[in-house]
């Protein structure tokens, strides 16, 4: 673990805004700062940094944590990385690290870089089978420089040989294992998961190889393997070729289906082609293009299953800032076979005269009815209608208003009238799921006690336990006088527990008590990500002797009930709160 002197000096060198405020545009709010959330697409700012406590919260995707959390969940790295580039901006010498799970990281990627050089290697050798993965290459209209940059390669027939070319270098069993690499057989025997396959490497954005993808040269099943998740491998955070595209005068991304449309796209001039890794698109990867890119072309294959997976990711952009546009792909079924057969300029006129979200939808619409029969003609008027309504703007509804009169030849009046109608049907709706949403937005309703531990009868008990945590972050000298008064375990959740236990922990060893501090005392990072919320939600709480006595006082008168209720089976704890019913209502007199 890296020292928690160090992580402490670390944390003084480092201003979260300073440090949050290098990626996302913060506005003042008080003693707050705000903005849009870098980790989910929203159009109305959720996200908010608090200097009190040097952390972040989101309340609407709930990421939150301290300057070393965000710059590992930013950059999509790991803990020691993430201290290794605040120490660099703070201008600190690296840390010396005695972290297995780190040293383990590194040594897959090393592991990885070598696979690489091996598959590439083997592409290249003389023998007849890498003679036919070249040829398969070059099948798919790739030349060589394309396949150097992209360090494409081949996994040989010899399932050993990878294995022993890695042993040979130095690495132990349990790395191998460890690399996602290989696969065991029935009878034990160690192969590698890519023999007999072309191979594409996989970067992150920082350049290093993590994953690989491979291809059968024939028609034979699995037709494609990917590498499984690993320490270094997250498909669901990998977007494939952004490390190339991010740095791209161009802020349109083209997002394809699959590695062989990127590679030729990047071939043909497109510098921003990407795909993502997995079998679909993440709210994830869409947050990482949000990052790059101001505009998304969606290109996928124009079969069934591609127009599908267009509309899944039309919703995912849906609340990003990103504008994103649909390409319809004539004479070809994806982008490759298309600049095969027509070439890079004529599909790069495609790109430029791209439709929009809208017209994508509208269209897929209007090829499910017969516009000929009148009773089809106007249950398309009717959903389309309600996707305007729901989906665009005035000046939109204006202009596709006039294309539907047209489509159908119904007078763009009466169609203008209908909108109107379903446009204030919309609204109500939203509305209503916004009230609906605010009823179950206060305090208590995030507060889940245990039936067991006293249900609703505790909820003020564990209100006034998270507003002392809250404010224990923000003044840890109160810690010695809460000790004194409240052991860990009279709290009713055991994650509240956790991280009270601790505060309590941190301090006796004379550590001061930070979120970045805590780390190293808490079971996984939700305790933290815990942590950061009760900051966030409590982040105007007050932190007076007299609150500190308040929040004590409270959670004293309310324990009793709560204890009480929670050594009860459930039929008792049934009989005792229906007799705290009749004595509000005044049936039963009330105990001493």
């Amino acid at each position: 673990m890296i020292p928690h002197e160090y992580i402490e000096e670390l944390n003084r060198r480092t201003d979260i805004v300073d440090l949050v405020g290098s990626y996302v545009q913060l506005k003042r709010k008080g003693r707050l700062y705000g903005g849009l959330c870098p980790f989910h697409s929203e159009k109305t700012p959720s996200f908010y940094v608090y200097p009190d406590t040097q952390s972040f919260y989101c309340f609407g995707c709930g990421a939150g944590g301290d300057a070393i959390s965000f710059a590992k969940k930013i950059n999509s790295i790991d803990y020691g990385e993430a201290v290794k580039m605040l120490a660099a901006r703070a201008g600190m010498p690296e840390p010396q690290e005695d972290d297995k799970t780190g040293r383990m990281r590194s040594r897959i990627l090393s592991m990885n870089r070598e696979a690489a050089r091996f598959f590439h290697a083997c592409l290249n050798s003389t023998v007849e089978e890498a003679r036919q993965a070249r040829a398969y290459w070059r099948r798919r209209g790739l030349d060589d420089k394309t396949i150097v940059r992209f360090g494409l390669g081949y996994a040989p027939n010899d399932g050993q040989a990878l294995y022993q070319f890695l042993r040979d270098k130095g690495y132990n069993q349990q790395e191998l294992d460890a690399s996602g690499l290989f696969k065991r057989s029935a009878s034990g025997r160690i192969y590698c998961l890519f023999w007999k396959r072309v191979v594409t490497p996989i970067f992150d954005l920082r350049g290093n190889i993590i994953a690989f993808g491979g291809r059968v040269l024939d028609d034979s099943k699995p037709k494609y393997v990917n590498s499984p998740e690993t320490l270094v491998y997250h498909k669901s955070e990998t977007v494939f070729a952004l490390q190339i595209a991010k740095k791209s005068a161009s802020r349109r991304f083209v997002l394809c289906e699959g590695y062989m449309d990127v590679i030729s796209m990047q071939q043909a001039g497109i510098d921003t082609a990407v795909c993502a890794c997995g079998t679909a698109l993440t709210p994830e990867q869409v947050r990482l293009i949000s990052e790059y890119a101001d505009e998304v072309i969606l290109s996928y294959d124009s079969d069934e299953a591609g127009q599908k997976a267009t509309l899944r990711s039309l919703e995912l952009f849906r609340n990003s800032t990103v504008r994103v546009g649909v390409l319809q792909i004539p004479g070809a079924k994806d982008p490759d076979e298309y600049i095969k057969r027509y070439g890079a300029d004529r599909f790069r006129a495609l790109l430029d005269g791209v439709g929009n979200a809208l017209d994508f939808r509208l269209k897929r619409l209007r090829d499910q009815y017969d516009l000929t029969q009148d009773a089809q003609r106007l249950e398309y008027i009717r959903d389309a209608v309600d996707l305007l309504a729901e989906r665009s703007n005035p000046t939109e509804q204006e202009v596709y208003a006039g294309r539907l009169a047209e489509e159908t030849n119904i007078s763009k009046t009466a169609i203008l009238t209908q909108l109107g109608t379903a446009v204030k049907k919309a609204g109500s709706k939203r509305r209503r799921e916004e009230n609906r949403s605010r009823l179950h937005s206060g305090e208590m309703d995030q507060i889940n006690v245990p039936y067991s531990a006293g249900g609703s009868q505790a909820l003020g008990v564990a209100s006034a336990e998270q507003r002392l945590l809250a404010a224990l972050l923000r003044e840890p000298s109160y810690i010695p006088r809460v000790r004194a008064a409240l052991p860990a375990e009279k709290f009713l959740l055991p994650q509240q527990k956790e991280l009270y236990q601790a505060m309590l922990d941190c301090q006796a060893q004379g550590i001061e008590v930070s979120l970045s501090t805590l780390r190293g005392f808490v079971q996984s990072e939700e305790a933290l990500n815990e942590l950061s919320r009760l900051a966030a939600q409590y982040s105007d709480v007050n932190c007076t002797t007299e609150d500190i006595n308040f929040y004590l006082e409270r959670i004293a008168r309310g324990t009793p009930i709560a204890k009480k209720a929670a050594q009860m089976s459930n039929e008792d704890l049934e009989q005792y709160l229906q007799s705290m019913r009749e004595k509000k209502q005044g049936t039963l007199p009330a105990e001493d």
